[in-house]
C-alpha cells in the first residue's frame, strides 16, 4: 500500500468516526430530551412536586360556558330558547360537522358512510327519537362509539344549536297533519297528500 493510499484510508477511517459520533447531535429523538414525567419528584420546587396545584380563584377557558349549558345525560332540559336563528345556526353547523356521516336527512347517509365506513344509526329511529336531549349533548361533547368528541370544535351553543335542528329533523318525519297551523293544513289538503304523518309514517 503506498503512502498515498495510507493517508486516504485514515482520513476516512477518521471521518468516519467523527460522523459516527456526532450522529447522536444530529439525531431528533424526543424521547431522549430533559423532561419531567408525570408525578415525578422535583427539586425545583419547594414541596419537591413537579405537578404543580391549579391556581386559586381560577377557571379554565370555556369552562363557564360549559357549566352554564351543561345538561346530565338523562335530562331533556333545553337551555336556550328555541327560534328561527338558533335553528339556522343549528342546520350551518349540522351541515359542517354531522353531514358527512349523519347525512342531511339525518339517516345515516354521509359521503363517508357511503364510501365503506360504518353507517351511523338513523336519527329518525323510535330509539333516538325519545332519546333526551342530554344523551345528544353528551355525545357531541364526549364522542361515542366510533364518532370522537367534538368539545374542541363546537362550543357549548352550537351543541344545543345542533340538537335543535336534529329535533326538526325528526319532526319533518313524524310531524302530524293536525299539528300544523291552518292556513299549512289547507294547502296541504288542497294538494291531496294529507296523511296522519307529514313524513308518511303512521
Amino acid at each position: 500500500m503506498t503512502s498515498t493510499s495510507r493517508i486516504l484510508v485514515a482520513a476516512c477511517a477518521v471521518a468516519g468516526f467523527l460522523f459516527a459520533g456526532g450522529c447522536r447531535y444530529l439525531k431528533q429523538d424526543m424521547a431522549n430530551q430533559p423532561k419531567t414525567l408525570p408525578f415525578s419528584p422535583s427539586d425545583f420546587f419547594e414541596d419537591g412536586r413537579s405537578e404543580r396545584p391549579l391556581l386559586e380563584n381560577t377557571v379554565a377557558r370555556g369552562s363557564i360556558a360549559d357549566d352554564t349549558l351543561f345538561a346530565p345525560k338523562d335530562s331533556n332540559a333545553f337551555p336556550l330558547p328555541v327560534n328561527k336563528e338558533l335553528l339556522e345556526r343549528g342546520q350551518e353547523r349540522y351541515k359542517i360537522f354531522c353531514t358527512p356521516c349523519h347525512g342531511l336527512q339525518g339517516d345515516g347517509n354521509g359521503m363517508i358512510s357511503m364510501r365503506g365506513m360504518k353507517h351511523p344509526p338513523s336519527f329518525h329511529q323510535d330509539r333516538l327519537r325519545q332519546a333526551p336531549n342530554g344523551y345528544f349533548y353528551d355525545n357531541i361533547t364526549n364522542g361515542f362509539g366510533a364518532m370522537y368528541g367534538y368539545s374542541a370544535q363546537i362550543p357549548p351553543r352550537d351543541r344545543w344549536a345542533i340538537i335543535a335542528y336534529l329535533r326538526a329533523l325528526q319532526l319533518s318525519r313524524n310531524a302530524k297533519a293536525a299539528d300544523l297551523p291552518a292556513a299549512l293544513r289547507e294547502k296541504l289538503h288542497q294538494s291531496g297528500n294529507a296523511q296522519d304523518s307529514i313524513g308518511g309514517h303512521n
